[in-house]
C-alpha cells in the first residue's frame, strides 16, 4: 500500500520566533546562489557556512533560513534525517550566530516529478507571454497539492519537480520529528484524494482568471517603464487588508541608473466579491538613484512595505492618495538615519507628479494611479506642516527629477 508524505514547513505562527538570513561565507558574504540548497540536487560547499540572524527571537530546530528557503536544523533533526533516509538527504555543518548548539543545512538531493495536477487544488504555468521563456512548461503556483506516489518509489525525502519550494518527507520521518517535539515544524499532507470540491475548483478557476487578467495587464505596463528585474526576490505576503488579498512588489531598473520599486496588487480585484475591478485604483512607486545593495532587505522597500499597509488599513488614507496630494509619516525602525523625525518615524509625500512617470495607466477594468513616494526630510516635513505643501514641491521641482527619494541629500528648505 503507497506510504504518506508531507510538506515540511516552517511554522511562521510562533510569534516570538527567530527570522534567519542567507548563508554566508568566511568573508561575510551572502552566497553566490542560495536557491541552490533548495533545488533538490547535491550542492558542493568549499568552507563552512555561516548563518547571520535577520531578526532575533526564540531560536527553533527548524527553519528556512532567507529568500533561498534553506531549511536550517539542529544536530538531533539533522541525525533523523541521516537516519531514516541517508541516501536523500545531504548534511552540511553551519555556525548559526550566537548559537552554540550546532546546527546544520540539510539539503534534499533527490528531485521527482510527481505532482498530480488533477488531484492538486490549483496549478498554475508559466506562459510564454510572463517574459521567461526558459520556464515555459513548469508550475507558477501550485496550492493544495497532491503528488502521485506511484512515481516516488522507496524515496522518503525530496523536492517535487517543478515546485521546489515544498520538502516532502515520508510519513516515519514526521512521526519521528513529532516524537523528538521538534520545534519549528509544521506538516500539511500530500497525499489521498483532493479535499476541494468541484464548487470550490469552480470558485478556484473564476479567481485564477481575474489573477491572470490583471497581473498580465500590470505586468505588461511595468515593463513600458524600463527594465522588470526577474531576479529580484521580494517578499511575496499572503493575507492582510489588500483587495486580492496578496502583498506583492516588483523592482524596475530605469534610465541613468535608477531603480523604481512598485506596489503589485493594490488594484487588484476585491477577491471576496469575484467580480473584475481596479481594488483601491493605486499603485505606489518609490523611485531612487542612491546605490540599492538588496533589493528585498532594501530601506525603501520596507518603507513602501509599510506605506501600502497603512493604506491598505486606512480608507481616509486612499481617497487623498488616490486623488491628490497626501503626506504622511510611518514607523521608522530599520530606516536611514537622516530620514528619521525625532520621534524615530519617517515622513513621506505621496502623489507628487513627475513628468518621467506617468500619472495614471490603463487596466482591463479602469484607471490606476501610479502614486509617487517622496521621502522628506525632517526639516521638511517641518516645513510643510508650518507652511503648506506648494512651495516645498516648487522646491523640488527645481532640482528634476524632484520626485526621486533618498536618504542621503541635503534638504531644500
Amino acid at each position: 500500500m503507497p506510504g504518506r508524505y508531507f510538506d515540511l514547513h516552517d511554522d511562521m505562527g510562533i510569534q516570538t520566533r527567530w527570522l534567519l538570513d542567507d548563508p554566508r561565507n568566511s568573508q561575510g558574504n551572502e552566497v553566490d546562489d542560495p536557491w541552490q540548497f533548495a533545488d533538490g540536487c547535491p550542492v558542493r560547499v568549499e568552507e563552512r557556512l555561516r548563518i547571520p540572524i535577520y531578526h532575533p527571537g526564540t531560536s527553533l530546530e527548524f527553519s528556512h533560513a532567507g529568500v533561498g528557503g534553506a531549511p536550517v536544523v539542529h544536530q538531533r533533526v539533522a541525525s533523523i534525517f541521516k537516519k531514516l533516509a541517508p541516501e536523500d538527504v545531504q548534511i552540511l555543518p553551519v555556525d548559526v550566530d550566537g548559537q552554540a548548539e550546532p546546527y546544520c543545512l540539510l539539503v534534499a538531493t533527490r528531485n521527482i516529478r510527481c505532482i498530480d495536477d488533477q488531484q492538486t487544488a490549483e496549478v498554475q504555468y508559466w506562459k510564454p507571454e510572463d517574459g521567461q521563456p526558459e520556464k515555459v512548461g513548469e508550475y507558477r503556483a501550485v496550492s493544495g497539492m497532491r503528488i502521485d506516489v506511484t512515481k516516488v518509489g522507496d524515496t522518503k525525502v525530496f523536492r517535487p519537480w517543478g515546485w521546489t519550494l515544498a520538502l516532502i518527507v515520508s510519513e516515519d520521518i514526521k512521526e519521528a520529528l513529532e516524537r523528538a517535539n521538534v520545534t519549528g515544524v509544521r506538516f500539511t499532507e500530500v497525499t489521498g484524494p483532493s479535499e476541494v470540491t468541484p464548487e470550490e475548483r469552480e470558485h478556484n478557476r473564476k479567481l485564477q482568471v481575474l489573477y491572470d487578467r490583471t497581473e498580465t495587464a500590470r505586468t505588461a505596463f511595468w515593463r513600458t517603464l524600463g527594465t522588470l528585474d526577474e531576479d529580484a526576490i521580494l517578499p511575496i505576503v499572503v493575507g492582510g487588508g489588500w483587495p486580492a488579498r496578496r502583498q506583492v512588489w516588483r523592482v524596475i531598473h530605469r534610465p541613468e541608473g535608477r531603480t523604481l520599486f512598485v506596489t503589485d496588487g493594490l488594484s487588484d480585484f476585491f477577491v471576496a466579491a469575484v467580480e473584475p475591478s481596479v481594488g483601491y485604483g493605486l499603485e505606489l512607486a518609490l523611485e531612487t538613484d542612491e546605490p540599492v545593495e538588496n533589493m528585498a532587505k532594501s530601506w525603501q522597500q520596507l518603507l513602501l512595505e509599510r506605506i501600502a499597509n497603512e493604506l491598505a488599513g486606512h480608507e481616509h488614507l486612499r481617497e487623498p492618495a488616490r486623488t491628490g496630494i497626501l503626506s504622511m509619516e510611518v514607523d521608522g525602525e530599520r530606516m536611514p538615519e537622516p530620514l528619521l523625525t525625532k520621534d524615530g518615524r519617517v515622513a513621506v509625500l505621496l502623489g507628487m507628479d513627475t513628468p518621467v512617470l506617468p500619472g495614471h495607466f490603463t487596466m482591463p477594468d479602469g484607471q490606476v494611479r501610479l502614486v509617487t513616494v517622496k521621502t522628506l526630510m525632517p526639516r521638511e516635513l517641518t516645513y510643510l506642516l508650518e507652511h503648506g505643501r506648494e512651495e516645498l514641491l516648487h522646491r523640488f521641482n527645481q532640482s528634476p527629477p524632484g520626485h526621486l527619494s533618498k536618504a542621503w541629500r541635503q534638504p531644500v528648505v
